[in-house]
């Protein structure tokens, strides 16, 4: 092949059609000698460097066009070897940027939620059907870009949508780190160079205290679940068929903190009234019985209230199953009821509690813990927090104006005297 040496001077535009007719040739220094890796074809230098795909892990040699730090073709020999240096640096310091063409986000997207739908990925089934209608967003909006054709400005537009359609900025900030965990695997996999997300900054939100569900509101809300109401022929029918299933679903989990699908997992068995102790195992979900949150089964101690009721269910107890809450539908499988959603938006249209749901349950424990003077550390393991009570006293240590005013008064600023009995001196 004929070597030429390469002026010094800036170069014209590079006609297409001269290029695409054109060698490559070796570029030579100016003592007439060929600087190794460095090819010139149509007046564009490129460098010669073997590597690794990273999609397949096979290694061919690849003439790269040399660049400058704007982008733009190197004009000069002296140019185009600091840029051959830099890559041959790079791929020194296994910090080369990707050379092939990497996927489309769409591909790449598909192939995680494969994983992590295949049980591979250590998640849930409801996570990951949340992260498939997260990631069809992203896909709607970014999914022909390739992996590394993805930059701040196509977030920074994703996030300008969102806003513009009403979208809280946590819903927001859900969709980001999603898109996040993506790309973060894209970036182990080394397809791409740096993260697009890098140095972004979560959108602020702020906590809404929830307002107390006090025993008062539990008691109103099943009261109204066995009231009656006229049927389209106008006969008094109940306001709900399962009413006192209903009812005893919501007091259990007011006194024991149960979350509303662990609550619907809970077995006679679980129940053991020797050593006054309810254990939460498992949950019923749409896709099944599933581990409890966090995967650890815990153990919550009876009080007065979880005591009394447990036994007054027990009464109640269906001869032909295991649950406490079967289904109505079981037939003669026996399977736990799924959902008592219907029911509550029936019964709280009746009790005028339109904000009441099955989580003020679990937030009515909580309080009434809280103000029971129990330890956060405590009511965190009844609960199944991790953070040894943190969030209990961040989000649920607010309590009833009454119980404050009678904490106030508890205050002393000044000593407190206390008689002693004088001592008989022998």
């Amino acid at each position: 092949m004929k070597a030429l040496e390469s002026p010094q001077t800036p170069m014209t535009a590079v006609n297409k059609v001269t290029h695409r007719n054109s060698q490559y040739m070796k570029v030579r220094d100016g003592r007439k000698q060929p600087i190794r890796g460095l090819w010139v074809r149509g007046g564009r230098y490129y460098a010669r460097l073997n590597v690794q795909n990273p999609l397949n892990g096979k290694v061919k040699t690849r003439r790269i066009p040399l660049t400058d730090s704007d982008g733009k073709p190197v004009k000069t020999v002296a140019q185009a070897v600091a840029e051959l240096r830099r890559l041959q640096t790079q791929k020194l310091d296994n910090s080369l940027p990707v050379l092939e063409r990497t996927s489309k986000f769409n591909d790449y997207a598909q192939r995680y939620l494969n994983l992590i739908s295949s049980g591979q990925g250590a998640k849930k089934p409801g996570t990951v059907d949340k992260e498939k209608g997260i990631l069809a967003r992203w896909i709607r909006e970014i999914g022909e870009l390739r992996l590394d054709q993805i930059k701040r400005l196509h977030v920074n537009r994703f996030v300008e949508k969102r806003l513009s359609a009403n979208k809280s900025p946590r819903t927001i900030n859900l969709d980001i780190i999603t898109f996040r965990v993506v790309m973060k695997r894209a970036h182990s996999d080394g397809l791409i160079q740096r993260l697009p997300t890098e140095g972004l900054k979560q959108l602020k939100t702020i906590t809404t205290k929830r307002s107390l569900f006090s025993t008062a509101d539990l008691d109103a809300l099943c009261k109204a679940a066995f009231e009656t109401k006229q049927d389209k022929v106008a006969t008094t029918v109940p306001l709900t068929a399962n009413a006192q299933q209903f009812v005893d679903y919501v007091r259990l989990m007011s006194y024991c903190g149960a979350r509303r699908n662990e609550a619907l997992g809970i077995k006679w068995e679980d129940v053991d009234f020797e050593k006054g102790q309810l254990w939460i195992k498992r949950q019923i979900t749409r896709f099944g019985i599933i581990q409890v949150k966090n995967s650890e089964q815990r153990v919550v101690e009876f009080n007065p209230s979880l005591r009394a009721y447990l036994i007054e269910m027990h009464t109640r107890r269906a001869p032909d199953s295991v649950w406490l809450f079967p289904s109505s539908q079981r037939g003669k499988k026996d399977i736990a009821a799924k959902t008592f959603r219907e029911s509550l938006l029936i019964v709280r249209a009746r009790a005028k509690k339109a904000h009441f749901g099955f989580h003020d349950c679990r937030h009515h424990f909580m309080s009434m813990c809280v103000m029971s003077g129990i330890d956060y550390m405590t009511i965190a393991e009844w609960v199944g927090h991790k953070d040894g009570g943190i969030l209990i006293g961040r989000v649920y240590g607010h309590l009833a104006n009454s119980h404050k005013k009678l904490m106030g008064e508890k205050v002393m600023f000044q000593p407190i005297v206390v008689k002693v009995a004088s001592a008989v001196v022998r």
